[in-house]
């Protein structure tokens, strides 16, 4: 059974990032809603309480049962975690008469287990309005800082309980925190005695078999896009159960350059059962004459869901869909004061579950976008497939602003394709997150040769990002963007201007419909 770690989320903003740096040790980890209740199963090695926007003072304050967790499993209480911990032990928790925000330095005042390989004065980073003023009886002070008489604490070993209890009154998982990461190190192995062996190989194997179990001998369908996400899950499912997962990858006419017949190419050398369905024509025929840019989206995933019901019924004996799920879309999804909620319908491929009534397999709905890249390269997909940026589902339609027709379609892809090639070629396309040409709705006058020109515009978007929430334009080179200009003008017959959008997210968005 996979060693786990629960992370009980009071609605910090901060909660994921302690998911990813506990993965990131090689220990496996879920969030669960406070109010949700926990099973203490073999593999469960301890649990970790997240910080909250919360006082512990508030009347329905999120609160869980910290006296029977540890009767169970190792505790670290993080910031609200720490409060509500000191709290139900009968320590003092009250409004601070300090700003406690910010940087701050750990100073250590006694040795322990969880602050092994801490420095005596260490920076940490602090987020709270309430402070522990006192301590319950029988627990120890393990450090402070010049602004809070306690920084970190641990319940004495004498005290009636079979497991250790900790809480630090910092967020030792965020960045600012320069050795947040060796106390959570120390946590996981140290005392929850974690294995540390959760790895995109062990991930695979454990998968697969899970995979097996699931399905048996049933028929799975999917829709693939070429991206990265369903490319992986696609790929999980297929090491379990082979040509009974029956692929459908769609060209709906505003995809880029090539992209259709290339990512059909990698999917047979994938060794999938992939069916491409060239559906261009029908997609142009029912964009015509629109504009507005949330129709288009809906006429796009309207008519994909029909395509896809079609090529299901000729399958016979279906009963589930393979989707590329992945954690942060169900985190997302998951409401911590109330009942946890559907998968957002965004992250569905074309909402199919509403329509199909399949039963659902998402292999990757427990990992981040990193980790599934790192299985993907463990699976031996191309990295061509594996490192490319996203790419929005409604494709070039909400990168040509306007009514679509197959003559912008040609105009967009060349330049994109230009584009895309030069950020490859120069070694830039792996410092940008997101990449691509748009085609404006406007013509202006241009010069070639002896001649007067009256064409488009395109505008080139290059973003760097962690997570799509926010981002900031990429400072790509003057060179390198007066290239692109010349390469795209002398090129692409239609196009005499290109400009660079050096606009930021927020507040402009990534796309530009």
């Amino acid at each position: 059974m996979t060693e786990k770690i629960l992370i009980f989320d009071f609605g910090s903003q901060y909660t994921q990032l302690i998911a990813r740096a506990v993965r990131e040790a090689n220990v496996y980890c879920e969030i669960i809603p406070f109010h949700k209740e926990v099973v203490f199963e073999p593999g469960l090695k301890g649990i970790i309480l997240s910080g909250s926007p919360c006082s512990v003072n508030e009347e329905n304050a999120p609160d869980v049962n910290v006296q029977e967790f540890i009767q169970n499993v190792p505790v670290l209480g993080i910031c609200y975690g720490a409060q509500l911990t000191a709290k139900r032990f009968g320590g003092l928790v009250a409004k601070s008469n300090k700003r406690e925000y910010g940087r701050a330095i750990l100073q250590r005042k006694k040795d322990d287990v969880l602050l092994k390989d801490v420095s005596t004065e260490s920076q940490v980073w602090m987020s709270h309005s309430d402070t522990i003023k006192e301590l319950p009886k029988g627990f120890e002070l393990l450090a402070d800082t010049d602004s809070i008489p306690v920084a970190a604490f641990k319940m004495n070993e004498s005290i009636e309980y079979i497991h250790p209890l900790y809480g630090v009154q910092f967020h030792p998982e965020v960045y600012h925190s320069k050795e947040g990461k060796t106390i959570l190190f120390n946590f996981l192995k140290n005392i929850c005695g974690c294995s540390q062996d959760w790895t995109p190989a062990h991930f695979i194997t454990d998968t697969v078999a899970a995979l097996k179990q699931q399905i048996g001998n049933r028929k799975v369908i999917m829709a693939l896009s070429g991206g990265v996400d369903s490319t992986v899950a696609a790929t999980l499912i297929h090491q379990a159960i082979g040509d009974n997962l029956y692929g459908i990858f769609v060209d709906n006419g505003v995809l880029r350059k090539n992209e259709f017949q290339s990512v059909l190419s990698i999917y047979n050398k994938l060794g999938l059962n992939i069916k491409g369905i060239d559906a261009k024509e029908r997609f142009y025929t029912q964009l015509s004459g629109k504009s507005d840019p949330e129709t288009k989206r809906k006429i796009i995933g309207s008519l994909f869901i029909d395509i896809f019901q079609e090529e299901a019924k000729k399958i016979e004996g279906v009963e589930l869909l393979g989707q590329g799920t992945i954690y942060p879309d169900v985190i997302e999804s998951v409401s911590v004061h109330g009942p946890s909620v559907t998968i957002k319908s965004h992250h569905n491929v074309g909402g199919l579950p509403e329509h199909l009534h399949l039963e659902l397999v998402e292999p990757l709905r427990n990992l981040f976008k990193d980790e599934v890249r790192k299985v993907g390269r463990e699976l031996g997909i191309p990295a061509e497939m594996i490192d490319r940026h996203p790419f929005p589902g409604p494709g070039l339609a909400i990168r040509i602003l306007g009514e679509i027709t197959p003559e912008k379609v040609h105009l967009c892809q060349e330049a994109d394709y230009i584009y895309i090639q030069h950020l490859k070629d120069t070694g830039l396309y792996a410092t940008v997150w997101q990449a691509g040409a748009i085609l404006l709705p406007v013509k202006s006058v241009g010069v070639m040769g002896d001649e007067r020109t009256y064409e488009y515009t395109i505008a080139l978007r290059a973003v760097t990002s962690v997570d799509g929430m926010t981002a900031d334009w990429a400072h790509l080179p003057y060179d390198f963007l007066a290239d692109i200009s010349n390469s795209i003008i002398n090129n692409v017959r239609g196009i005499n201007r290109v400009v660079y959008d050096i606009s930021s997210k927020p507040p402009a968005t990534i796309e530009w419909e």
